[in-house]
């Protein structure tokens, strides 16, 4: 997705019920995979350090985790949500959502149908690949590497080959007025 896909992802999803808008701006913030998003627990947002504690799920290792900055408007309403939201059952109260992987899935496509937004890249995945390129190019590619879980900087480093009005705002950044 590019910036303005983006944008038009965004502007759809917060019109969104509070649970599915709350998934879809934690993917579209963090650059997180929908898996990892799905299995976050209330425990798992840090409201003092400002970040979601995210379990990175693509590594052979387990417990390897990170921490994204979250924006201040997005840690409300996540904090509004935890204490409405009541829990299904006694056994789920840590849960963050109550949907599984699969009905996330659709939720993300329903967002992107109302976006008006088709093909491959009107997924998870799509996100994830989109802020990764949005991310590089403000955020040093290390920084990056940290937010999306890479064990190796050759990973990051595919989302730094833009193209486009991609291409087109890192040059802007250069040149300058005579």
């Amino acid at each position: 997705l590019n910036k303005q896909e983006r944008h038009q992802f965004y502007t759809c999803a917060v019109q969104f019920p509070q649970e599915v808008k709350l998934f879809c701006l934690m993917i579209y913030f963090t650059g997180a995979r929908i898996s990892e998003i799905a299995t976050l627990q209330v425990s798992s947002i840090d409201f003092s350090n400002k970040t979601v504690i995210i379990q990175t799920l693509k590594r052979r290792k387990k417990g390897i985790y990170r921490q994204v900055p979250l924006p201040d408007f997005l840690l409300d309403d996540l904090k509004s949500y935890i204490t409405t939201r009541g829990t299904h059952n006694r056994y789920d109260q840590n849960r963050l959502w109550f949907f599984s992987t699969r009905t996330a899935s659709r939720h993300i496509k329903a967002v992107m149908d109302m976006a008006g937004l088709k093909g491959h890249k009107a997924t998870a995945r799509g996100l994830r690949h989109s802020f990764a390129v949005q991310a590089v190019m403000s955020v040093p590619v290390t920084q990056v590497q940290i937010w999306l879980g890479h064990a190796y900087l050759q990973t990051t480093s595919i989302y730094v080959r833009v193209s486009d009005m991609e291409e087109r705002e890192l040059a802007e950044k250069l040149w300058v007025e005579g």
